[in-house]
């Protein structure tokens, strides 16, 4: 192959000039990025050679080398794992196939600080390099090629790169880093093996450097000792040391890492800027041993909610590598965890499709979403700081030093998963029965007396008014919609409270959770509406006598919107507005309805119930009036909009309220 000018793809172009202008200040994380792929590349062939023993060439010990040029001015990370084909540089290092990068690129703001953040979610890689280096090539050949079908790569990151073929006796990939001038310090040991430990001490190969010795200068005149030597320096001895600890971290005993260690490892792997919220890290015996080190993550990737995109956390048997994204080990409703699963029983040629069917893997798949909720109800428990508890005569602290501290350190810490996750972890109220009960616990949600996503159902439980039987709740678009709702008005004159729920995800999931706790829950916009025992008699006969009285109306606005309401009522839950949309009791909400018609589903041809507020002036003013047509089609299409909807003929809609206007 001749050599080729190739252009990047035009999001690598975007973010390769994000990386150089965004993460300046945190420049040393390209190490950490480049040996992180070197160990993926030698994870790979292991994996691969468990098939094809030949791919070892007769090489079968997995390393990394790290070597230097201080004359050259040149860092260069060397692994003897999987290497690449040419097409395989071309496509792995000139383009971006993760999906969610057209969603990822247009995140991107121009300020640099939120920008950096969002490079955490997404994963630096490769294109870290450029943080150091003004060029850098790349030399592979993949393992089980002839000898002369290596590739060269080069780049000097502005808008496209060169290829050509090598000759290149050993497989694998070498980086070589050409460092910048204010980058020269990367060319020294004690700074390399700084990052080295910080970074990457948890990669379970060994990281190797040449070793180097003091060595006294030259004498200045050999033939008088006295006269005085040249500068010493530190100069390679040739033998190779291992610099980091070369042993998989969650093979080790728990006592034995520190938090920093745990966190380290969890950026490695996720290539996360900021430390998790949580993890847990345990060893399972029984009829099936494995050992899990489960990481919650602090910030949602921006591909979340992605069902499709491939999630889980990394699979080993027997500390061989597997496969990433093992998404058969963990439930699609946490698909945000991070972490490994090491198992002890599973083959080393386990695939996808066995992983669905063994009875193993389901036991994993248990015994961590178990681990995963605990974390989460930790969380939940020390969300908020223990009140100050009134002084007891003899007693000094009720609560100790310690239990202080770990309140002070998980406070905030469940807010801020929630934030991030909630919307996910509800999806597991239709996926998860056996936990249904368990994640209703964990959730959260705006009402109508709180603004902030903080009120579970057992504290609304703990609140509801004497003879409340249900627990009220709304979905809505969004948070305004829900708290405006004209179907709360009557909730709001006797003081009850009602969950506001404007996540997309709400109404479907809703669907899976009749009752908390033994009390039904219950939409204020479904059915007609019965405050049971919060309703006083005075109240029932007032609302049958209207009812009564504009029965000759209802049948009249029934006939004007036969063909937008299955019925008109009258209704008791409306205090300031003039009507409002429910649906019965067991109907899909028009809210649900939308979001599936939005979504290119098909959705039932229902129609809702319209309930007019007998005592309003605009219902009044029906009675008798010449545009009685008008004003019907008028009130259902205010009450569609009231809740976020749109009139079917938007200007049928405006020409009769101007006609009425004028």
């Amino acid at each position: 192959m001749t050599k080729q000018t190739l252009s990047f793809q035009a999001e690598v172009a975007q973010l390769l000039h994000l990386v150089t202008h965004s993460l300046y200040s945190n420049k040393e994380i390209f190490l950490r990025e480049l040996i992180s792929n070197a160990s993926d590349a030698c994870d790979k062939l292991r994996f691969e050679a468990i098939n094809d023993g030949g791919l070892y060439e007769n090489d079968s010990e997995l390393k990394v080398k790290v070597t230097f040029d201080k004359d050259a001015k040149t860092l260069t990370i060397t692994d003897n794992g999987i290497g690449m084909s040419t097409q395989e540089a071309i496509d792995h290092l000139g383009t971006i196939a993760k999906s969610g990068t057209k969603d990822f690129v247009s995140k991107l703001s121009g300020d640099q600080k939120a920008d950096s953040q969002l490079i955490g979610q997404f994963g630096v890689g490769f294109y870290s390099g450029f943080i150091v280096a003004d060029k850098i090539t790349v030399e592979s050949r993949r393992a089980g090629m002839k000898v002369e079908e290596g590739v060269r790569w080069i780049s000097g990151g502005a808008g496209n790169f060169e290829v050509e073929a090598i000759t290149r006796p050993e497989r694998g990939t070498s980086v070589i880093l050409h460092l910048n001038d204010d980058a020269q310090d990367y060319a020294s040991a004690w700074k390399v093996k700084g990052i080295i430990n910080k970074y990457s001490d948890h990669i379970s190969l060994p990281i190797l450097m040449e070793k180097e010795e003091w060595k006294d200068g030259e004498l200045i005149n050999p033939s008088d000792e006295q006269g005085g030597r040249q500068p010493g320096g530190m100069v390679k001895t040739g033998e190779w040391e291992t610099v980091n600890k070369a042993n998989a971290i969650w093979a080790r005993a728990k006592k034995d890492i520190s938090q920093d260690e745990y966190n380290e490892f969890y950026k490695q792997i996720s290539h996360d800027f900021e430390a998790p919220l949580a993890h847990t890290h345990n060893r399972v015996e029984g009829s099936t041993e494995y050992t899990q080190l489960l990481y919650i993550p602090g910030k949602a990737p921006m591909d979340l909610y992605n069902r499709e995109k491939s999630a889980g956390v990394k699979l080993y048997v027997k500390r061989v590598f597997i496969m990433d994204d093992a998404e058969a080990l963990l439930p699609t409703y946490l698909r945000f965890v991070k972490g490994v699963v090491d198992s002890s029983d599973l083959p080393l040629n386990v695939s996808r499709e066995l992983l669905q069917e063994s009875r193993d893997v389901k036991a994993i798949r248990e015994g961590c979403t178990k681990r995963v909720l605990g974390m989460l109800e930790d969380l939940a428990k020390n969300d908020k700081l223990p009140e100050a508890a009134a002084p007891t005569e003899g007693v000094t602290d009720v609560v100790s030093a310690q239990d202080k501290a770990e309140a002070q350190a998980n406070a905030g810490k469940y807010t801020k998963f929630y934030n991030e996750f909630g919307a996910v972890l509800k999806e597991g109220l239709g996926e998860d029965y056996a936990n249904k009960d368990r994640i209703a616990k964990l959730l959260r949600f705006a009402s109508s007396t709180t603004d902030t996503a903080s009120v579970s159902f057992a504290d609304y439980k703990a609140r509801m008014k004497e003879g409340q039987e249900a627990i009220y709740f709304i979905t809505a678009d969004n948070a305004a919609a829900a708290k405006n709702s004209p179907q709360l008005e009557v909730f709001k004159k006797k003081g009850i409270e009602v969950l506001l729920m404007t996540d997309r995800v709400d109404e479907w999931a809703l669907n899976y959770l009749q009752d908390f706790d033994g009390t039904p829950l219950q939409s204020v916009a479904k059915g007609a509406v019965d405050l049971g025992k919060l309703q006083d008699e005075a109240e029932k006969k007032a609302a049958e006598e209207a009812a009564e009285t504009f029965k000759p109306m209802l049948a009249m606005l029934k006939e004007a919107l036969k063909d937008k309401a299955e019925d008109v009522r009258v209704t008791t839950r409306l205090v300031d507005s003039p009507a409002c949309l429910v649906v019965q009791d067991h109907g899909m909400s028009t809210q649900l309805a939308r979001m599936l018609k939005q979504a290119g589903q098909a959705a039932p041809d229902m129609k809702p119930v319209l309930e007019v507020n007998a005592e309003h002036p605009l219902v009044k003013k029906l009675d008798g009036s010449v545009h009685f047509n008008d004003l019907a089609h008028i009130l259902f299409d205010q009450a569609l909009l009231a809740e976020g909807g749109l009139p079917a003929d938007p200007a049928a809609y405006v020409k009769r309220v101007n006609a009425l206007l004028v």
